[in-house]
């Protein structure tokens, strides 16, 4: 007991602790040096900056932890300032398109972008209410396609085809779909619409039928995966009771699982609400206001965006004005079917107390 007590009190288990503010002094003190240095020798380039202020900190906490904890607590030092550093450099482009789509697209975030079209708009003024209208119809729609489609394939995956042959080739296709570039869901969706109603044919519901074969196979996937997460137990039990296997589904494991299979939905619905390529072919463009999903081409945000920034009229700067409003309202929509999804699955969800 008295060599395993000494061992203690020297080992590394109760060595000294690092105060709390030696992080953020490490913290400031590197970036003084690393902008220092960049100055010097970078001519004050702010990326070679931040990397030099990085480099130091984790040098200086490395030694300071390594003297004064060990090297077990520097260790651990090391990889959590490696994990926050990678989050922080993941956040840097986001941080970038938000700085960049608000600075940018505040000059036209008034009532006339919301309210106006671009019909008979050559210049300054107008607005994108076709475009949003067309956006809101358009993903409507391929949501109402996908959603089902998606949802069922995915229950009769993780339920009914499990390790039979017809699973294994609907797992299959489901994995091609999921790369098909989007141009080809485009181009699918134009050819169908031209045998079923007519060469040259575009419109709104063409857009869907675009957007949904890009929807799908994400919906298929996520909801297959959460469906499996669900435990077993309670399948189980409600069969011990002689709960027939679909009723089963319905009040058991989509109710379990609704919070995630929301989130995939949503997750569907970003992946396709920015599109350009495919609505550009299948949809169509037009600078007026057309709220027959069925008939003549459609204008949607994505293609507003690309249409406004990639050709301008005379005026070029009303023209990105109205560009930058446009992407800044896309972000704006999917936050807020963001917020209703969690609304939702945070209603449906199961009690756990």
């Amino acid at each position: 007991m008295t060599a395993l007590s000494h061992a203690i009190t020297q080992g590394s288990l109760t060595s000294g602790r690092l105060p709390k503010f030696a992080t953020p002094v490490a913290a400031v003190a590197g970036a003084i040096l690393g902008f220092a240095l960049a100055v010097i020798f970078g001519g004050g380039n702010l990326g070679l900056a931040v990397l030099l202020a990085y480099l130091i900190f984790l040098v200086a906490m490395e030694i300071a932890a390594r003297v004064i904890e060990g090297p077990r607590q520097a260790a651990d030092r090391r990889a959590r300032h490696l994990i926050v550093g990678a989050f922080l450099l993941a956040l840097l482009p986001l941080a970038s398109v938000i700085f960049e789509v608000l600075s940018k697209g505040m000059a036209r975030f008034d009532i006339g972008f919301f309210t106006q079209s671009m019909r008979n708009v050559v210049g300054k003024g107008g607005g994108a209410v076709h475009a949003i209208y067309g956006t809101l119809y358009v993903t409507g729609m391929a949501t109402l396609i996908s959603v089902p489609i998606g949802l069922l394939t995915a229950i009769y995956l993780a339920e009914y085809g499990i390790r039979n042959r017809l699973s294994k080739a609907i797992t299959f296709f489901v994995d091609v779909m999921t790369g098909v570039p989007s141009i080809v869901a485009g181009l699918f969706a134009y050819a169908l619409m031209g045998l079923l109603v007519g060469p040259g044919t575009r419109s709104g519901f063409s857009g869907s039928i675009a957007l949904s074969v890009l929807m799908i196979p994400v919906v298929v996937r996520s909801s297959e995966e959460l469906l499996r997460l669900v435990p077993n137990e309670l399948r189980e039990a409600a069969y011990a009771l002689g709960v027939p296997k679909w009723l089963t589904i319905v009040k058991v494991v989509l109710p379990t699982a609704i919070s995630g299979l929301v989130s995939g939905v949503i997750l569907a619905i970003a992946r396709v609400i920015g599109e350009t390529a495919p609505l550009l072919i299948a949809a169509g463009f037009t600078a007026s206001l057309n709220n027959n999903l069925f008939a003549n081409p459609m204008m949607t945000l994505p293609v507003f965006v690309f249409d406004s920034y990639a050709h301008p009229g005379t005026d070029v700067q009303a023209y990105w004005d109205r560009a930058w409003a446009g992407a800044l309202t896309l972000i704006l929509i999917v936050m807020l079917l963001n917020l209703i999804g969690r609304l939702i699955a945070r209603r449906f969800a199961p009690k756990t107390r």
